[in-house]
């Protein structure tokens, strides 16, 4: 099924009201998860609707949070979300972050007791929209192991970087520091398709093709899948999310963060509050002129856009050209919704009591 970006949305926000969140809240929450289908990362979109009430209806998310400054200074803070929607705590996070951007330069905040904060790509781009560098990311539920281990003690910890330019889109550079999002590992199950070798182990530490292995006792796989194709550079790099996003916030880190998945339960000893978020954004003129940076960066992009390639038929994709194109593409024809989610999401609208799609 195919819907109109504006039903979608109205839809979307009608279910965040539903849950007791503030007009407010329910625009912007609904704004995250639309801009996630739309730039075709569907595994981020409405499609986890379903998850945020179910969470909600644990108590695990708070509708109507305080969300406060716990401690500041001219360039950083740490923001406790109060428990509340990540969709909603984490734009508060970045526009302080912008607010100390502008004023001294760049703006560093972490953030404790929040929930799953939908794509990166969204918060980052929030700087660029300043002439700044955006920086986002997010630690979650632990469903990937370490380098040699069959243990899950980390999330897929997704990082986002995003570059103004001039002429060109900008530089979007948002990435899982897993082999694969577990939101891929959902589309495939709801597909009743089999996922590429190198995402995922199962309880033995074998790899396999199941999309299902995780709730058998399996784990998602660091980015490069094993040792011999660099995976303790994604483990490296999904800690460094972790720490940045808990460690220093306040937050469950490793194997205490709050699962967002329906097979796993919260631990009984937590070591935080929620799960954490780290953003970040840095002025272009703190550094060299903003016309003189992005003439560079109109170069930069221009000259990789015309890279040879090994195949006549391909080309370098630059970061965050597929989702802008795919924005582009939906925005006119509509968002695809497939079956599996579209049952939820009925599901959802008989629960509530509103319009079904």
């Amino acid at each position: 099924m195919v819907v109109s970006e504006s039903s979608l949305r109205s839809f979307t926000q009608n279910i965040f009201l539903a849950m007791g969140c503030s007009e407010e809240h329910a625009a912007l929450a609904a704004d995250v998860l639309l801009q996630a289908d739309l730039r075709g990362i569907d595994s981020h979109g409405v499609a986890r609707l379903v998850g945020y009430v179910r969470l909600w209806k644990k108590s695990r998310i708070n509708s109507k949070p305080n969300i406060t400054i716990v401690h500041e200074t001219p360039t950083t803070a740490t923001v406790d979300g109060d428990a509340g929607l990540g969709l909603v705590v984490a734009p508060f996070a970045m526009k302080l972050a912008i607010q100390k951007a502008d004023q001294y330069g760049s703006g560093w905040v972490s953030v404790r007791n929040s929930n799953h904060f939908g794509i990166a790509g969204y918060h980052a781009l929030m700087a660029v929209e300043k002439d700044m560098i955006g920086f986002a990311m997010t630690n979650a539920s632990p469903l990937v192991a370490p380098t040699f281990s069959n243990e899950r003690l980390l999330g897929t910890n997704p990082m986002c970087y995003a570059f103004p330019a001039g002429k060109y889109p900008p530089v979007v550079v948002d990435m899982a520091t897993s082999a694969a999002a577990n939101g891929k590992l959902e589309i495939a199950q709801r597909k009743g398709i089999h996922v590429p070798e190198g995402w995922i182990q199962d309880a033995n530490g074998n790899f396999t093709t199941d999309p299902h292995a995780l709730k058998n006792g399996g784990s998602l796989l660091p980015l490069g899948g094993d040792w011999e194709h660099g995976s303790h550079k994604g483990f490296g790099l999904s800690a460094t999310v972790d720490i940045l996003s808990a460690v220093l916030s306040g937050a469950n880190y490793g194997p205490w963060v709050p699962p967002f998945v329906a097979f796993l339960e919260p631990s009984d000893d937590p070591v935080g509050l929620g799960i954490g978020h780290f953003v970040g954004a840095m002025r272009v003129d703190g550094f060299r002129p903003v016309e003189e940076f992005k003439t560079h960066m109109d170069n930069w992009i221009h000259r990789f856009k015309s890279a040879s390639t090994t195949d006549p038929d391909q080309k370098v994709i630059i970061p965050g050209e597929p989702e802008l194109e795919a924005e582009a593409e939906r925005k006119e024809n509509g968002i695809p919704i497939v079956d599996a989610v579209l049952v939820d999401l009925n599901g959802l609208a008989e629960r509530f009591g509103i319009e079904k799609l």
